[in-house]
C-alpha cells in the first residue's frame, strides 16, 4: 500500500487534492487507520485517478466525472469519449484563435482611427471575369474564414472530378443572403464553358466599370483594417461603393500570414 503522501507522487497530484476527491467520494483510500486516520491506497486506484484526472482535464464536472467513473465504462468506451471531447476542444481552441486575430485586426483598425489611408489604393476597371464556384451561406463577416476554407475545398475536389484545371488565381466576392447573412462564393478563375450542375458551377462575372483596389499582405482574417482603409479612402476622394469587394489571392505561400491579396471594390461618383 502506498501512504497518500506516496500515491500523490505516483499520481502526479496533490495530497490536497486527493483529501478533496476523497470528501467527493471520487476516490476513496483503499484504508484508513483507526487510530491515525492515515489514509492509505493502492497501487490499482491509479487506473480510476488516471480516468478522474483526463476527464477533469478535459471539460468534464465532477458531477459528471462521478457518473461515468460509477457507470463503469469500458476503456474503448472511455477512449471514444476523450476522443470526442478533445475534438470539441481543438475546435473551441480554433475558434478562439480566430477571434483573437479578429480582435487584433479591430484594434488595429481603432489605431488608424482618423488617419488618411497610407496604402496604394488604384482606381481601375475590371474585365468581365469566368470563374468555377461553390457557395455557400454564413450568419455574418465575423464568421467567413469556417465557412470558405471547406467551401474552398469542396471546391478543388470537384474541379479535379470534373477535369477543370484552373487558368488564375482565387476569386471571392460576396452577397446579401435573404435571410440578412451573407451568400459566400468560392471560385477560382477558369476558361471552360458556363455550366451549373447543382453544386459546382461556372460563372462569368460581370465587368466593372470602375473599382478602387488595393493590395493586402496577410491573413484574410487581418484584413479588416486594409477593408476599412479602402473605405476611408473611397469617401475621402469623392466616390461611394457600388458592392462588396471582390477578394483576388494572388499569393497564398503556406504561411497565411504572407498571403497576398487584392481587394477590387466597385464604386461610382458620389
Amino acid at each position: 500500500m502506498f501512504t497518500i503522501g506516496d500515491f500523490a507522487r505516483h499520481g502526479r497530484v496533490s495530497v490536497r487534492m486527493l483529501r478533496h476527491y476523497d470528501a467527493l467520494g471520487l476516490l476513496r483510500p483503499a484504508r484508513v487507520d483507526p487510530g491515525s486516520g492515515y489514509r492509505h491506497y493502492q497501487a490499482g486506484q491509479l487506473a480510476r485517478l488516471n480516468r478522474l484526472i483526463a476527464l477533469k482535464e478535459l471539460g468534464f464536472t465532477l458531477q459528471q466525472v462521478r457518473q461515468i467513473l460509477d457507470d463503469q465504462v469500458t476503456t474503448e468506451e472511455l477512449r471514444a469519449m476523450l476522443r470526442l471531447r478533445r475534438a470539441e476542444l481543438e475546435a473551441a481552441m480554433t475558434a478562439a484563435a480566430a477571434r483573437l486575430v479578429q480582435v487584433e485586426a479591430r484594434l488595429r483598425s481603432i489605431e488608424r482611427e482618423g488617419q488618411m489611408p497610407t496604402e496604394d489604393i488604384v482606381v481601375k476597371s475590371l474585365p468581365k471575369l469566368r470563374v468555377a464556384e461553390v457557395s455557400g451561406v454564413t450568419s455574418g463577416f465575423d464568421a467567413i474564414t469556417p465557412v470558405i476554407q471547406p467551401l474552398y475545398e469542396e471546391l478543388f475536389q470537384l474541379l479535379e472530378k470534373a477535369g477543370i484545371a484552373p487558368s488564375g488565381p482565387g476569386v471571392a466576392y460576396y452577397e446579401d443572403a435573404p435571410d440578412g447573412g451573407v451568400l459566400i462564393h468560392a471560385g477560382i478563375e477558369v476558361t471552360a464553358p458556363l455550366t451549373d450542375d447543382g453544386r459546382l458551377r461556372v460563372v462569368e462575372l460581370p465587368p466593372i466599370e470602375q473599382a478602387a483596389t488595393v493590395l493586402h499582405r496577410g491573413s484574410p482574417e487581418e484584413m479588416l483594417p486594409t477593408v476599412q482603409a479602402l473605405g476611408r479612402w473611397i469617401e475621402a476622394n469623392g466616390h461611394r461603393s457600388t458592392g462588396y469587394p471582390r477578394e483576388i489571392s494572388l499569393e497564398c505561400p503556406g504561411s497565411r500570414g504572407d498571403w497576398l491579396t487584392e481587394l477590387q471594390e466597385p464604386i461610382a461618383s458620389a
